[in-house]
C-alpha cells in the first residue's frame, strides 16, 4: 500500500494540483488585500463610510452605536455582516473574473500552438464505381 501511495504522490498530475492549490491560496491572499484594502475602503468613502466592512445590521443584543463589528459580535448581539458579505462577493468576482482570463488565454495559447489539421486526402473511386469501370472495360 505504501508502494502505491508513493507512486500516486510521484505522477505529474498530483504535483501539479498542488502547486497549484499553493499558488492559489497565496493568490487569494492577494485578491483578499486589494479587495480589503484598496476596493472596499474607496467604496466605504464613495458611500460616506470611512471602513465599510464594519458596516452591519444589528437583529438582535445591545450594541453601542458606532462600535466595530468584532465588537458587536464580542458582546453577543445577532448581527447581519452586511460589509463582510459585500467584500467577500467583491473577492469572489476578481478570482472568477482572473481565472476565466486565464483560462482564456491558455485555450488561445494551445488553439495556435496546436498543429493545423491536413486537409484530407482526396477521395478515390468506390467500390461501386471500380466495378463498374472494369465492367465497361470487359465490354469494350
Amino acid at each position: 500500500m505504501l508502494s502505491e501511495f508513493r507512486a500516486f504522490i510521484a505522477k505529474g498530475n498530483v504535483m501539479d494540483l498542488a502547486v497549484g492549490v499553493i499558488i492559489g491560496a497565496a493568490f487569494g491572499t492577494i485578491v483578499k488585500s486589494l479587495t480589503d484594502d484598496i476596493i472596499m475602503p474607496l467604496i466605504g468613502w464613495v458611500f460616506g463610510s470611512v471602513d465599510f466592512s464594519d458596516r452591519y445590521i444589528i437583529l438582535s443584543g445591545d450594541v453601542i452605536e458606532g462600535a466595530p463589528l468584532e465588537a458587536a459580535r464580542q458582546v453577543g448581539a445577532n448581527v447581519l455582516a452586511v460589509g463582510a458579505f459585500v467584500s467577500t462577493i467583491i473577492n469572489f468576482v476578481i478570482l472568477a473574473l482572473i481565472i476565466f482570463l486565464m483560462v482564456r488565454y491558455v485555450n488561445r495559447a494551445s488553439a495556435r500552438l496546436a498543429k493545423p489539421e491536413e486537409p484530407a486526402a482526396p477521395a478515390g473511386p468506390t467500390e461501386i464505381e471500380l466495378l463498374a469501370e472494369i465492367r465497361d472495360a470487359l465490354k469494350k
